[in-house]
């Protein structure tokens, strides 16, 4: 329970913060005005590990999305700082937070409402689980750039790298003209730009698309190069037009999804289970699909910096390198025997291995 006096100190602390960013159109909301504008929370859009997210209505009319967060272990002055770091974020591909709310233990992120809901909702429906086949391929192609773009900004753009850590097709909404735009970021741990590797305890993560290396330090330290893995998978699931993971044991698992990709591409097809395709349509298609493996290599050396993605996914073919198959490990299997490792924040010379990676390709 914070005290009075406390309470008034954080007061004056949240108030010095929002002078201080007053280039910045964030607003801070009462809880009783979170209460209202949800209509006493009655319209959920979706939960996830930070908290649940409700559909809501400013006094003005502006739809909006608001994330009623989780209990946090963090301070209050430490919710604030990185509300501020996540408010400094500003790209086509990246949900905009416009205000927030903390209220002793209620604390709320309210962003802007994306019609289209997210890529999982659009693309995986229950009553046509190849919605996705509806969308024309230039459309997907343009999406799976647009999310590179996204992360790419979040990882290079930024004042601070921030790593998203749960990429997956819930995270990614889309908007009235199919835009891609990543949600729940900043809300895991965010390293400075000297250092690329962080302490993921108490990281969430979705199983089928977190980096081996999230759970094993066999596999190296977590970095940026955990985000280009999730986007892999991500990717590899717009090709094929299905989930590559479910969670009361499906049989496309992350264990076999990409082996009938790859397969295909080895016997010399387009791994596509929908659409016809023209000349043009095949090229995107291919060029996601080696571009989406390389992504998913075990080892994170293996895999480009998302600057790189970008740009083998905008220029020819021919340019892009066979890669191997990946080596896929068993997530099950992982989570129950490293749930308790902690990592020690380290240094790592990413400009270097970013470079070396790019003279392979």
């Amino acid at each position: 329970m914070i005290s009075r006096r406390k309470r008034k100190q954080v007061d004056h602390y949240v108030e010095n913060l929002i002078k201080s960013y007053s280039s910045l159109s964030l607003k801070r909301y009462t809880y009783k005005e979170v209460k209202k504008m949800t209509k006493s929370f009655s319209e959920k859009l979706g939960e996830g590990g930070y908290g649940i997210v409700y559909k809501a209505s400013l006094a003005d009319g502006q739809q909006v999305a608001v994330k009623i967060l989780k209990e946090s272990k963090g301070t209050v002055e430490e919710f604030i700082d990185e509300v501020f770091i996540i408010s400094r974020t500003s790209h086509v591909n990246i949900v905009s937070l416009l205000g927030f709310c903390y209220e002793k233990n209620k604390r709320a992120l309210i962003y802007e409402f994306m019609h289209n809901d997210s890529l999982h909702k659009f693309s995986y429906r229950k009553e046509s689980a190849n919605n996705l086949c509806n969308l024309d391929w230039n459309t997907l192609y343009q999406i799976s750039i647009g999310i590179a773009r996204g992360l790419e900004y979040l990882h290079r753009g930024c004042n601070t790298r921030i790593l998203h850590l749960d990429i997956k097709p819930q995270n990614i909404l889309l908007d009235d003209q199919l835009r891609p735009k990543i949600a729940d970021f900043g809300l895991a741990k965010i390293c400075k730009k000297d250092q690329s590797i962080v302490s993921i305890l108490g990281t969430r993560g979705t199983p089928g698309y977190i980096a081996p290396e999230v759970f094993s330090r066999t596999y190296g330290g977590v970095s940026h190069k955990s985000d280009v893995y999730s986007y892999g998978m991500l990717i590899l699931e717009i090709i094929g037009g299905r989930q590559n993971y479910h969670e009361n044991g499906g049989s496309h698992t992350s264990e076999n999804f990409p082996d009938w990709i790859y397969n295909d591409l080895e016997q010399g097809n387009v791994p596509t289970r929908c659409l016809p395709l023209t000349e043009k349509e095949n090229d995107m298609v291919m060029k996601m699909t080696l571009v989406s493996l390389w992504c998913i290599q075990p080892n994170p050396l293996d895999r480009p910096s998302i600057s790189k993605v970008i740009e083998m996914l905008e220029g020819p073919l021919e340019s892009i390198p066979y890669p191997p198959k990946p080596v896929l490990f068993s997530p099950e299997r992982l989570i129950s025997q490293y749930s308790d490792v902690s990592y020690s924040i380290e240094h790592e010379t990413s400009s270097t291995t970013i470079e070396d990676l790019e003279k392979r390709f």
